[in-house]
């Protein structure tokens, strides 16, 4: 059985096809027919760049944490929303193909099938893979437009195994990405992808991938990042030095804090993943703290009264250091935090154990507690 879009399709599709005629038997028909349907495909244009433009999160929430069944609602919204935009756009340059926009609207239709999709609208996968795989046969078709499309099926492909867990997902993007290398060997994006790998993954791999930058054909900007995350490589197995005074004037050293695991959370106010990821590590303070966890945040905010008044509403009892400098922040330059949040854990005897504490961090607390 036909859906009602399918039906509607095909109607459009019988409706030029029947126009096309009438214009070639009265030009003077056709001539009025044509400026109808620009100004009806003008009109419907404007439709469609208001469907894809993103919905606005709830006002109140820039005052207030939303909680985790909010964000749901609200992300399970945008899905709906980018989906039915999706079917817009097709809609647009189905009806209206000689449109001056109709090429913009295809555009929109990937871009909007790829965002229903992140958000979690595995039915549309196989609509998205007919149009790219259509696409990449078009001979017309240059380098990038070429190579955006294989990312972005780097990266969905990736993003479904997020149920198997963050290891799955990064083993994913890196296969993917190694392949894009070989087709791609000289565009550095491919190596700001393996970068992204390199920055989620443990120790050793993370040590293994910068290490492969620096030695690539990759950008200069790319290989000062990867040199950046090796800097943080050679920080594991090693004590920290942190010493400063917190916004609240507390003296904070951990050289003195031996005994206790602690978290050095290197986060901001304005930093939305650093902000989402908070309810984990507030449930895991109050878990844990008691046996002996700590946290030590480190802010790359430059409004000292917004972190202080953050702080106060979320009840973010650990100390914060604060120097004003954002991304020149002095911890981050010394460690080479070039992305936030970044999460470290120091074990009992002062050594740094694993800079990249974010995953599973309540299990990873509980285990060096128990050393």
């Amino acid at each position: 059985m036909k859906t009602i879009l399918q039906t509607l399709l095909m109607a459009a599709v019988l409706t030029f096809a029947a126009t096309d005629r009438v214009r070639a038997a009265d030009p003077k028909l056709a001539e009025k027919t044509e400026s109808a349907g620009d100004a009806e495909g003008d009109k419907a244009w404007k439709e469609l760049e208001k469907a894809t433009r993103p919905p606005t999160p709830p006002a109140e929430w820039r005052d207030k944490q939303p909680s985790e069944e909010e964000i749901n609602k609200f992300r399970d919204s945008q899905r709906d929303l980018a989906g039915a935009a999706a079917d817009k756009a097709h809609d647009f340059y189905t009806r209206f193909p000689k449109h001056p926009k109709a090429d913009e609207a295809r555009e929109k239709e990937q871009d909007m099938l790829g965002f229903a999709i992140q958000l979690g609208d595995t039915k549309r996968v196989a609509q998205l893979e007919k149009i790219e795989q259509e696409r990449l046969k078009d001979p017309k078709l240059s380098e990038d437009e070429k190579f955006n499309l294989l990312a972005g099926s780097v990266q969905r492909n990736a993003m479904s195994k997020k149920a198997e867990g963050m290891p799955a997902v990064l083993a994913a993007f890196e296969k993917g990405t190694r392949d894009l290398i070989k087709q791609f060997p000289k565009r550095s994006e491919v190596y700001e992808m393996l970068l992204s790998v390199a920055g989620a993954s443990e120790s050793d791999k993370a040590r293994e991938l910068a290490t492969e930058i620096v030695n690539s054909p990759a950008s200069d900007e790319v290989k000062a990042q990867a040199k950046s995350i090796l800097k943080k490589m050679e920080a594991v197995g090693k004590p920290v030095a942190i010493q400063f005074k917190a916004v609240d004037g507390r003296e904070v050293d951990l050289a003195k804090m031996k005994g206790k695991v602690v978290l050095v959370d290197f986060w901001a106010t304005w930093c939305g993943p650093c902000v989402a990821e908070l309810p984990h590590v507030k449930e895991a303070y109050e878990k844990l703290h008691a046996k002996g966890f700590e946290i030590v945040g480190i802010s790359f905010d430059q409004d000292k009264e917004k972190l202080e008044k953050f702080v106060a509403k979320e009840k973010m009892s650990w100390p914060q250091y604060f120097d004003g400098k954002g991304w020149q922040n002095k911890f981050g330059q010394e460690f080479g935090i070039n992305s936030i949040p970044a999460m470290w854990l120091v074990d009992k005897k002062g050594v740094l154990r694993d800079v990249s504490a974010r995953d599973n961090l309540a299990e990873k607390v509980e285990k060096f507690l128990a050393e």
